[in-house]
């Protein structure tokens, strides 16, 4: 997961002396310090390359220089990015201004990766951000684990969305294509002062990491983490951001306090608790689902009573609470005006969140399944073409992480002619298919 070119969570530009000082010649800055090339800094904003010269490491610090070897490169057991290990995380935060939630899933099967005359396996891990509760951002992200435990990037499918639909691709690379090498996304054994690579295709996509400490402790969601680190990633526009990773879930958090942030929320299976869902939490979802189908006065006053009676009665993650809480304010403040659509989307989707500390990532994608169902019925009541087709996109990427039938399957079927619908904006197509949809979900998954 490499989440700054997604969210742009940029920390403090670099000064322009700072990038003078990074264009100067290596035999200026002698061999201690030289650089074998200059990367240019390119403008995030135009995409226009200017004359400067990022800041890069010296050659001697990096660790990403070696040729890797990978015979069982789709078990990622690394500590620090355990991709084979880790089914899906949940992240949130404010980024904008607006709520910002991401679901980073395990897909099923592997990509083959060409590249130099060698094939490799790549485990596939699906990036999913949510702005205000719509879908922002999809990525496929594609890892590897070398013999020897470092992790290594080998591309991404990236798309940008704008009103529910895809603007542009921009970000996608593949090691193999134009010239672009794997990339180290996590040394096997991280230690202060390495330097290492995740994105290498200058101009194109770019990021040098830095290890700022290592042997860090950090809170995580239902306690203390040991073993974690903290890096700093040069972006290709010149800025810099901070990241921590820790053991069990990978990237932990990016950001600051005082600016937007993004930070996990839960993992599963690594904050899985054994046991039944509470009760009182069966009854914050059954709230939730009736608030998102029809939000009043009595629908939403039962999401508060539930909420503040599961919170009182179970442990919760600090970031889980705050935006539950945040979004339980908003739909009390919308009541039963059109502006509750939105938190009541985001209020259940956080339920779902909730619901991983206990069930299984499948059980609960599943219900993410008639989540977006419901959300379709909502949005193509309020001819609302946009948000119709980030509900297809959303029932599409649920989809790809639970069906296990062929893909003529009654719920396959149906959201390929929902897509075809939902492109031409034909709302009546959609109204007729929804309600379709819903019954097939119940009847495969119910």
């Amino acid at each position: 997961m490499n989440t700054h070119r997604r969210v742009l969570l940029t920390g403090a530009p670099v000064t322009a002396a700072v990038l003078l000082a990074g264009a100067c010649s290596a035999e200026a800055m002698g061999d201690g310090a030289k650089q074998s090339e200059c990367i240019h800094v390119v403008d995030e904003g135009t995409g226009q390359t200017g004359a400067e010269c990022l800041p890069t490491a010296s050659a001697k610090d990096r660790v990403d220089l070696t040729e890797p070897r990978f015979t069982h490169p789709t078990r990622i057991t690394n500590p620090l990015h355990p991709t084979s290990e880790v089914t899906q995380t949940i992240l949130g935060g404010q980024v904008d201004g607006k709520p910002f939630r991401t679901e980073v899933s395990l897909l099923p099967g592997t990509k083959t990766i060409e590249w130099d005359g060698r094939s490799v396996e790549a485990r596939i891990s699906q990036y999913v951000a949510f702005s205000d509760g719509r879908i922002q951002e999809v990525a496929l992200d594609w890892y590897a684990q070398a013999d020897d435990g470092s992790v290594w990037y080998l591309g991404e499918d990236v798309f940008n969305y704008e009103d529910g639909v895809v603007a542009d691709t921009e970000g996608t690379w593949q090691a193999g294509r134009d010239k672009a090498p794997p990339a180290m996304i996590m040394p096997a054994a991280p230690q202060k002062g390495d330097v290492y690579r995740p994105e290498n295709l200058p101009e194109i996509v770019f990021e040098e990491v830095t290890v700022q400490s290592v042997d860090q402790t950090v809170e995580g969601p239902y306690g203390r983490i040991d073993g974690a680190i903290t890096v700093r990633e040069l972006h290709m526009d010149g800025s810099t951001e901070e990241k921590v990773f820790a053991p069990g879930y990978g990237e932990f958090s990016t950001g600051t306090e005082g600016g937007d942030q993004e930070a996990v929320s839960l993992a599963a299976p690594t904050d899985a608790k054994p046991g039944a869902l509470p009760d009182r939490l069966v009854a914050l979802n059954r709230a939730a689902v009736a608030a998102q189908e029809s939000p009043g006065t009595a629908t939403v006053r039962e999401v508060r009573d539930t909420w503040d009676a599961y919170r009182a009665s179970d442990a919760v993650p600090e970031l889980l609470q705050r935006q539950m809480e945040r979004d339980v304010v908003a739909l009390e403040k919308a009541g039963t005006s059109a502006e509750a659509v939105g938190p009541a989307l985001r209020v259940a989707q956080n339920v779902t969140d909730l619901r991983l500390r206990y069930e299984s990532v499948p059980t609960v994608d599943n219900d993410r399944l008639a989540l977006w169902a419901r959300q379709l019925g909502i949005d193509v009541k309020a001819g609302d073409a946009g948000a119709v087709a980030g509900d297809v996109t959303g029932l599409e990427l649920v989809w790809e992480r639970v069906r296990q039938q062929e893909a003529d399957a009654p719920v396959g079927t149906d959201l390929t002619e929902l897509r075809t619908a939902a492109d031409r904006k034909d709302m009546a197509e959609v109204a007729r298919l929804a309600p379709q949809l819903m019954d097939h979900i119940s009847a495969a998954f119910g």
